[in-house]
C-alpha cells in the first residue's frame, strides 16, 4: 500500500471514513477494478487496534454478508475470527410465542457469523495496508469542500488538498461530510439504551443465537469464541443506568430472570457499556459527485442485527456501479452512476428500516390484542416452516439487489 499521496493529490475516489464500511468500499473498488482506480481513504482516528481491545461490541454478519465479503476478497481473513450461528431462537418473555430458525431447514450452511469488532478492525486495516492502489490519510479530516462540474476539491485539516471524481461519506452516524453539503437526516428516538457486554454461560452455546423480546425492549445473546456470548440488552434509560452501576452478581441475577435458563447459569460478565438507540436516516444518499453509505446513510436499531449488513450492501452496490463505469472507460463520479446506485438501494433500504422499526414498536407494545397477535405469528412460524423463508430472507442477507 502507498504510504503517501501522489504529488498531484488526484484520486478517482476519495472515501471519508476508514472503519469497516469505508475500508470495505476501498477494498471492493480495488477488487472489482483490479486496482484500476486510485482510491484515498481519509480517517480521523489513528488506526491503532490496541485501543479497541477492551471494546465488547461484536457484529453479526448474515449469511448473505459473508458471501459479499468473500466476493470482495475479505472473508478468508475474517473467517478465523468468526463464530458460526446455525440456529436462532426467538421468544417473547412471559408469553407462549416462540420459534427456531435452523440453517439446515433453510438449505444454507449457516445463518451467519459473529465477530468481535476489535478483530474485524484488525483484519480490515491489514487488508487496507496490503492494497495496491489505495492511499490512507490518517489521522486526517476533511475541513472544507469545493465542487465543480468535473471534480471535487477537498482540503484536509493539515492543509493537504485532494482532487477526486467521486467523494463518498462513510464517516458514521453524524456524518460531517453530509453536514458540509447541507444534507439533513431524519431522527427517531426509540427511547431505549443498548447495554453491551460479553457473558460466559454454564452450558455451551453450540452456535445458537437468542433473540428475546421483553417489556423494555429486545435482548440478544450471540455466540462468541471461547464459550462466550455477546449480549445486547435494550432497556429504558433508568433501568440501563441501574444495571450499569450494579455489581456483577446483581447484574447476572437480573439478566438470568429476564433471559431464563436456556444456557444454564450465567457465570460471569465482562465490561458493560451503554449506547443510546436512535434511528438516523439521511434524507439523500447522493448529490453532485457525492454518495453516502453505511451508518452515514442510515443507523438502525440493533434488533435483528441489520446495521452493518445493510451498509455492506450499500458498499458492494456502489462499488459495482463504480466498476461498471470504469469498465466502460467513463467518469466514475457522473450523476448517471449515482442515480443508478440510489435506485438500486431504495427498496432494500426502505424495507429494512421499516422492518426493524416495526419490530421494535410491535414487540414493545403491551396491548393485549397486539401481544396475542405477535405470539400467534411466532407459533405459526414454528409450525409452518415455509413461512420463515420469505420473512427471514432479509435477516439472512439473502436480498436481491437489482
Amino acid at each position: 500500500m502507498n504510504t503517501s499521496a501522489p504529488v498531484t493529490h488526484k484520486f478517482d475516489v476519495v472515501i471519508t471514513g476508514g472503519a469497516m464500511t469505508g475500508a470495505s468500499l476501498a477494498l471492493a473498488i480495488e477488487h472489482f477494478t483490479n486496482a484500476g482506480l486510485t482510491v484515498a481513504v481519509v480517517e480521523v482516528a489513528i488506526l491503532d487496534d490496541t485501543k479497541f481491545s477492551c471494546d465488547a461490541r461484536s457484529i453479526a454478519l448474515s449469511y448473505g454478508s459473508c458471501q459479499l465479503l468473500e466476493r470482495i476478497g475479505v472473508w478468508q481473513s475474517l473467517a478465523p475470527f468468526a463464530t458460526v450461528i446455525n440456529t436462532i431462537h426467538i421468544s417473547d418473555q412471559g408469553h407462549f410465542g416462540l420459534t427456531d430458525i435452523h440453517a439446515n431447514n433453510e438449505d444454507i450452511p449457516f445463518l451467519g457469523n459473529v465477530i468481535e469488532l476489535a478483530d474485524a478492525r484488525q483484519v480490515f486495516h491489514q487488508a487496507l495496508w496490503n492494497t495496491t492502489n489505495v492511499t490512507l490519510f490518517c489521522p486526517a479530516a476533511v475541513s472544507s469542500v469545493e465542487r465543480t462540474i468535473d471534480e471535487v476539491l477537498l482540503t484536509l485539516n493539515d492543509g493537504q488538498t485532494l482532487k477526486t471524481k467521486l467523494w463518498v461519506a462513510a464517516d458514521g452516524t453524524i456524518s460531517s461530510c453530509c453536514k458540509m453539503l447541507s444534507i439533513d437526516h431524519h431522527e427517531h428516538d426509540f427511547k431505549q439504551i443498548a447495554l453491551i457486554a460479553n457473558i460466559t454461560t454454564e452450558l455451551q452455546h453450540k452456535g445458537h443465537a437468542f433473540e428475546r423480546f421483553t417489556h423494555s425492549g429486545p435482548l440478544a445473546l450471540l455466540p462468541l469464541s471461547r464459550g462466550r456470548c455477546s449480549l445486547v440488552w435494550c432497556l429504558n434509560s433508568e433501568d440501563a443506568s441501574v444495571l450499569l452501576r450494579s455489581s456483577n452478581n446483581e447484574f447476572l441475577d437480573a439478566l438470568q430472570r429476564t433471559f431464563g435458563w436456556r444456557l444454564g447459569r450465567l457465570v460471569s460478565v465482562g465490561q458493560r457499556r451503554l449506547y443510546p438507540l436512535i434511528l438516523h436516516q439521511s434524507t439523500r444518499i447522493i448529490s453532485h459527485r457525492f454518495a453516502v453509505v453505511g451508518n452515514a446513510a442510515q443507523t438502525l436499531h440493533p434488533i435483528a442485527g441489520q446495521g452493518f449488513n445493510l451498509g455492506l450492501r450499500d458498499v458492494v452496490t456502489l462499488a459495482e456501479e463504480i466498476s461498471s463505469m470504469y469498465q466502460q472507460n467513463q467518469d466514475c463520479g457522473e450523476m448517471e452512476m449515482l442515480q443508478s446506485y440510489q435506485q438500486r438501494r431504495f427498496p432494500d433500504r426502505n424495507t429494512i428500516i421499516a422492518i426493524t422499526s416495526g419490530l421494535v414498536h410491535g414487540f414493545s407494545n403491551t396491548s393485549l390484542p397486539l401481544t396475542f397477535g405477535r405470539n400467534l405469528s411466532l407459533v405459526a412460524l414454528s409450525v409452518f416452516n415455509g413461512l420463515k423463508t420469505p420473512l427471514f430472507q432479509h435477516a439472512m442477507g439473502l436480498v436481491r439487489r437489482p
